[in-house]
């Protein structure tokens, strides 16, 4: 099977070396997404709801533009900068998964790219 590499237009860039997702087969793997705001590339951080949104928006983006959905992730994982964010995330979690949700791991981490508050990846089935 070979990789191939997406790079998309809508997402904000990837501030590294490596790709916006690598799609293997069916299954595509997204790398992890900071709340960073499209128009300006500034990270949200006026609270964790709101970065929660922008994380998972910019996540959206990335898939819609690799050909498949939130529907189809099969597998999330959510770095927080502090665990007892935990319960807000959630909430804001819950709008974007609402019916048979992806397995899910969250875990605190130590520091994230640009101190942001939150980073999610997600592995997705592309029909």
């Amino acid at each position: 099977m070979k990789k191939e590499i997406i790079h998309c237009t809508k997402a904000a860039p990837a501030r590294g070396p490596y790709s916006h997702a690598v799609k293997v087969g069916n299954l595509l793997f997204v790398s992890g997404r900071t709340p960073s705001d499209l128009k300006t590339g500034e990270l949200v951080e006026d609270n964790i709801q709101n970065a929660t949104k922008v994380a998972l928006e910019n996540v959206k983006i990335i898939l819609e533009e690799s050909g498949t959905t939130l529907e189809n992730v099969v597998k999330t994982t959510v770095f927080l900068k502090d665990i007892n964010d935990f319960n807000a995330v959630n909430e804001v979690y819950g709008e974007y998964f609402k019916i048979d949700p992806p397995a899910r791991s969250c875990i605190q981490v130590a520091k994230l790219p640009r101190n942001a508050m939150v980073e999610i990846e997600v592995i997705a089935i592309v029909e």
